[in-house]
């Protein structure tokens, strides 16, 4: 199902990656018990430096990984 919707995206929205995460349990950030699949587009400058993957996405919830 992942790929069937990064193939919808990317013919539409044509980005330059993709960032694909689950969170499972809420000490991983899960607050609602269901399966999900986050396929987010990203683009070249979205975000300064895009390290950090999936927890970059949103700049002002980033996770600082130490």
């Amino acid at each position: 199902m992942a790929n069937k919707v990064q193939e919808i995206i990317a013919k539409e929205f044509a980005p330059d990656g993709f960032n694909v995460g689950m969170n499972i349990n809420r000490d991983a950030g899960q607050n609602v018990m269901h399966a999900g699949i986050h396929v987010i587009p990203r683009y070249k400058g979205d975000v300064e430096g895009a390290r950090g993957g999936i927890r970059g996405v949103i700049p002002k919830r980033k996770v600082v990984l130490r």
